[in-house]
């Protein structure tokens, strides 16, 4: 469980418990998609990497791990719990610097300075074998199998996908939900570079439900004015 820190109408800051169900992959990048784990549910901040289980299962819905190296890092990470402890740390300081790249890094060099070392950092001290393997459906993908501590390479793919938005310039197109409440960031693919919300079936949907409202709110005739409580002057019957 994800324990988050919210602030009440009082100003004192409560803790909500909140579980997520399902992984989100909507950033069109996986290191966007990492970014993405800091999520917002109902209007509540969600960590969705609450605890070193579900980063592995997240590297696995994002196809950076198999069920047999996942396994094994699951043994590993039962016989040494502060290993597996340090190294959500360390995942979440990445995505830390990788959120400020996203957000900022097309326009401020600090961003991107200090997300380059942290690209930097994860890749000189991780050791192993980059390999192309098969999937069942007959797709391709690269893989990196680390050589020695086994926790050392689960951050490889999500920097090197980072370093090839360096490497390719697709900054630009690095985009953060218009729904200012939303926090998620996605590479805009489209031929206009238009696009402007995370998903069109939630935030993009709420967007053109407010303008729908607003549309009607300004179409809505204005009520007409009280009747006046001056008496209304009849002019008496002729008489026949």
């Amino acid at each position: 469980m994800a324990l988050l820190a919210t602030q009440s109408t009082a100003g004192v800051l409560t803790q909500m418990v909140v579980t997520p169900t399902t992984f989100v992959f909507i950033g069109e990048r996986l290191w966007l998609d990492f970014v993405n784990t800091d999520d917002l549910r109902r209007g509540v901040r969600v960590d969705v990497l609450r605890d070193f289980d579900a980063l592995i299962q997240w590297l696995c819905s994002a196809g950076v791990l198999d069920a047999e190296r996942a396994s094994g890092i699951g043994r590993r990470a039962e016989q040494q719990p502060a290993g597996a402890a340090a190294a959500l740390v360390d995942a979440r300081r990445v995505r830390a610097a990788l959120r400020a790249l996203a957000e900022r890094g097309a326009v401020q060099e600090k961003a991107r300075t200090d997300a380059l070392a942290e690209i930097n950092r994860v890749l000189g001290r991780s050791a192993g074998t980059r390999r192309v393997e098969s999937g069942d459906d007959g797709s391709f993908k690269h893989s990196f199998v680390p050589v020695g501590d086994a926790f050392a390479g689960l951050m490889i793919p999500v920097v090197e996908s980072a370093a090839e938005a360096l490497v390719g310039a697709e900054l630009l197109r690095v985009r953060r939900c218009a729904d200012g409440r939303c926090p998620r960031v996605f590479f805009d693919s489209t031929r206009n570079g238009r696009r402007r919300w995370c998903d069109m079936a939630t935030c993009g949907n709420r967007a053109k439900a407010a303008r729908f409202r607003a549309r009607e709110r300004d179409v809505t005739p204005a009520p007409s004015s009280e009747i006046s409580d001056l008496p209304v002057h009849h002019p008496e019957a002729r008489s026949a």
